[in-house]
Order: structure tokens, then sequence, then C-alpha cells
């Protein structure tokens, strides 16, 4: 099987990672999040400008018709320098909701604006007590509460969960309560208070359609998180070789080169199972319910392997691993987040332990 990439592909990496390039400056990026809207919009308007935000929609929606293979291509670039910019949760969460359930007016609407740039949604499904209800459905209008929102203060639209359905909710129409999430990201606390809303699609029921685009989000969050390893990884072993003690430098200690080793061998390990799941994916011929599998199996390798190599790279670089100002810590509490996203390793666990029923019993040996 060829996990390579081909020379489009490759050239998208090289082209998003040039305009991300700013971020390899761990001071900038706390700069650009640490206010509202928690990202570069010249910035945001660059990638729409690229194509990048309307990688995944249909051309005749004003997007680029690319596959799951080139929108993992894009977050890991994200994850490689943790940028701010909402892609998968504008572009592959809330996006893609709309692609999959909205009717022809309403993707031509938003996925139109999304992809110009011009336009930022979110998706609001989890309310406070950390279920997806929170919010109640009178005729056409919602009333409850919804967080967290990520980005949902500057959302100009919300796709709303609520009573199995999906709703298209304007931001102006809500009360929003924008605050700074552990990693560096924005969230927000978004009020409903009779507040008008439109059915997305034709208003039936949305419950397996938001399961589909979860496990495409959730994929897309995987290769976010490879980026994520991979530059703590080389940033851990660039130290490694660098940084002396007792006059030698580090990687010439054996336990420090073999927990190094360790490292790279839970990144590539993750790896193999992220990019088999993007293909699963892609495949058109897979069924659903195989497509939610593949996301939970990759899920919870990344769940694991976010922790090992979180914490080992802190761990082998020291104390400064534990500063604002070294980027191994901010690499470590995204991996955090994405672990928490969209589900974490437990929760990917009892998801696939549900699915053993139909295997059969096997009798234990006398």
């Amino acid at each position: 099987m060829d996990f390579t990439l081909d020379g489009e592909q490759t050239a998208l990496r090289d082209a998003v990672r040039g305009l991300l390039k700013g971020y390899d400056d761990s001071e900038h990026r706390r700069e650009v999040a640490g206010q509202d809207p928690g990202f570069d919009e010249k910035l945001w308007g660059r990638l729409a400008e690229m194509g990048v935000l309307g990688l995944p929609f249909g051309e005749d929606d004003g997007g680029m018709g690319a596959g799951p293979a080139e929108v993992s291509v894009v977050a890991e670039e994200f994850g490689r320098v943790i940028a701010p910019e909402p892609f998968v949760e504008a572009v592959v969460l809330a996006g893609g909701l709309v692609a999959a359930h909205g009717n022809d007016e309403q993707k031509k609407e938003i996925l139109g604006g999304l992809s110009s740039g011009e336009l930022v949604p979110a998706f609001a499904w989890s309310d406070p007590t950390g279920g997806e209800g929170g919010v109640t459905v009178d005729g056409d209008t919602l009333t409850g509460v919804k967080e967290p929102v990520f980005n949902g203060g500057r959302a100009d639209v919300l796709v709303v969960f609520a009573a199995g359905r999906l709703f298209l909710v304007k931001g102006e129409d809500t009360q929003r309560t924008s605050y700074q999430t552990f990693d560096g990201g924005r969230a927000a606390r978004v009020a409903f208070d009779q507040s008008p809303a439109v059915p997305l699609g034709d208003g039936g029921d949305a419950t397996e359609t938001t399961k589909d685009v979860i496990a495409a989000a959730t994929v897309a969050y995987c290769h976010e998180a490879l980026g994520a390893m991979d530059s703590a990884l080389k940033k851990t072993t660039d130290y490694l070789t660098t940084r002396k003690q007792f006059g030698v430098t580090l990687n010439r200690f054996q336990a420090l080169t073999f927990r190094a080793a360790d490292m790279y061998t839970s990144l590539e390990l993750t790896r193999s199972i992220v990019i088999w799941a993007t293909m699963v994916l892609a495949d058109e011929s897979t069924s659903a319910e195989k497509k939610r599998e593949a996301a939970a199996r990759a899920k919870l390798q990344v769940s694991r392997a976010g922790r090992h190599i979180g914490q080992e790279a802190i761990q082998l670089h020291g104390g400064i691993g534990m500063t604002a100002e070294y980027s191994v810590g901010h690499l470590t509490a995204r991996l955090t987040a994405i672990d928490h996203l969209l589900g974490d390793g437990r929760q990917q666990v009892r998801n696939l332990s549900r699915r053993l029923t139909s295997y059969g019993v096997v009798e234990p040996l006398p």
C-alpha cells in the first residue's frame, strides 16, 4: 500500500507550510490566539485565496472538489505549528455538515462564503453538562445553551444540533461569551433565547449524517495531532543532540536515546493507522459504519501516542519544557485537547467494544 504523497499533494503541503511559517515562532502564535477572534483573519483570507478553505467541497459550491487525503495534508501542516486558524472546526466539521445535509441554496451561500473567506461557520453540539442536548426547539426558534463551541465567538453562522436535527442560526442572534482554552485556542458559551433558526436541509433527522461528518473530522484531527507529534519529536531530538551535560551532548546517554526511539516508534505506528483511516474514508465503496470504526481506531491510537510523545518531550527537555516560552509544552497541550475533541481515548474504546457483539463466543480452554 502506497502512503506517499503525489505531486499535487506535495505542492499543496509545501504551499500551506509556507503560509503558516510565521507560527514557527511560538510567541507570535500566543499573541494571535490570546485575543478574539483567536486567529489571523488576514492569513485566513490568504488560505481562502489558495483554495484551502474550499478544499473538500464541490466545485458547484465554490470548492475544489478534493478528498480526505488533501484535507489530511492541510490538517497535518496546521498541527505541525499548532496554527490557531479553525480549519478542522470550520471547514471539515461545520462546513462538512452543510455539504452533507444542506439544500442547494444553503450550500451555495454558506460553503461559497466559507471558501471565499467571507464567512466563518461553527458547529454547536455539546451542552455545558457534557451531553448533546442543551437546546430546545420551539417552532422556528431555539432556546438554551451550547458550550463549548470552538471559535463560536467569531462565527458568522452556527450549525446547531438540537433534537436530532440541524439548524442554522446567525451568530448575531445569540449571546456569546468568548474565552481562551487551555491549549491556547478559543471557545465560547453560546446562549439561545428564542433565536431565529432555519432547518438545515429538509429539517429531517440528522443523527446519522452528523456521525458521518464527525468521523471525517475525527480523522482530520488525528492528522493535526500527527503534525504536532512530529514537531515534538523533532524538537526533542534536536535538543538531545545540542544540549550538553557533563561535557557531552545528551544523546550520548543511552537511556535518553532509547526513550527518543520509543517516541519515534509511537509516531510511526500512529502515522500508519491514521493514513489507513484516511484511505478508508476516501474509498466510496466503504460503508459508513466501517468509516466510523476506522476513525475510532485512529483516534484511540492518537490518544495513546499523543500522551506518550507529549509527556516524553517535556521530560527529555527538563525544566525548560515546562516554560511558556518553549513550544513543547504548547504542543503537548494541543495534543491533550485533540484527545478530548469528539470523544477521547476511553470513549473510542467504548465505541469499538460495542462492535464486538458481532463476533462469536470463544469457549474457555479446559
